[in-house]
């Protein structure tokens, strides 16, 4: 009898960087013109300035990504979106801004803390070529190996979307928190991953018709916030969130088993033409 033992399991490393993916924060703000008329001209005025620095994406030490919008309503002025390996990093242009001259005027009004991830409902190669043959694909065939061919090619430029995404150079942006449902005859996490796979599939379908017009980021906040996802979309056009949402809450998926949060509507301008709007400085 052998009295070889297992192998010892490998430690792990310690980190706050994931194995894979960025971490996603989610910022808004609203200015106190009250204390923003205390600062005086002088004040507002290199206040800006200062704030213009901690806002550019391209400055020293900047995160992998950092986008400034205007936010419609009263929810917010104006909104941040931070993506980084490290969440320091991203937490840290929170931090700057709040420390800055224009910090005692800024009021934060929400937050959204989540990492990106490739879904577990994402097809694999493999599982590609099985749903190609339930939908009447022959294997083998050149149909089947050329649409075979064709996701392979797609599927790494579309998993590091997934995971360290760029943003689209588009004008209208959307954020949302969501759940699916734990109600009892309700409940998405006792459902077969069969079941999961084949409504998510639906899903993607509807949000597959909005290409060239709605792009989406799904990044996962589970044991992070108070919320199960992040949505962010991006459009062409504000028109076309509407559209994707409401042709997207008719699958099962959402109609029967999603919980939404608070909706954050908001238009992507330099961080100078932000303060303008704003009318700071």
């Amino acid at each position: 009898m052998s009295t070889a033992r297992p192998p010892a399991p490998q430690p792990v490393p310690i980190s706050l960087e994931p194995s894979e993916g960025w971490h996603c924060s989610h910022f808004y703000y609203r200015f106190d013109r009250g204390v923003l008329a205390k600062l005086g001209p002088d004040g507002v005025r290199s206040g800006r300035e200062e704030a213009i620095a901690i806002l550019d994406p391209t400055g020293e030490g900047a995160p992998q990504r950092l986008q400034t919008s205007i936010v419609s309503g009263h929810k917010a002025d104006f909104g941040l979106m931070v993506m980084d390996p490290h969440p320091l990093k991203i937490e840290s242009v929170n931090q700057r801004l709040l420390a800055s001259q224009l910090g005692p005027a800024l009021v934060p009004t929400y937050s959204f803390v989540s990492i990106t991830e490739i879904s577990e409902y994402v097809p694999t190669l493999e599982q590609y070529g099985k749903k190609l043959v339930e939908e009447g694909d022959v294997e083998g065939s050149p149909a089947y190996a050329a649409k075979l061919k064709a996701y392979g090619d797609r599927l790494p430029m579309m998993n590091r979307q997934r995971l360290t995404p760029e943003f689209p150079p588009w004008p209208a942006t959307c954020f949302y928190p969501m759940n699916k449902k734990r109600k009892v005859g309700e409940n998405w996490f006792l459902l077969p991953l069969e079941e999961r796979i084949r409504m998510m599939s639906e899903h993607a379908k509807s949000g597959m018709t909005f290409a060239g017009k709605v792009q989406q980021l799904i990044t996962v906040s589970l044991g992070l916030d108070d919320w199960e996802w992040g949505v962010t979309l991006w459009a062409k056009n504000p028109q076309f969130l509407t559209h994707i949402v409401y042709r997207m809450r008719f699958d099962e998926a959402s109609a029967r088993y999603a919980e939404f949060g608070p909706f954050y509507t908001s238009y992507i301008v330099p961080p100078a033409e932000m303060l303008t709007h704003c009318h700071v400085g």
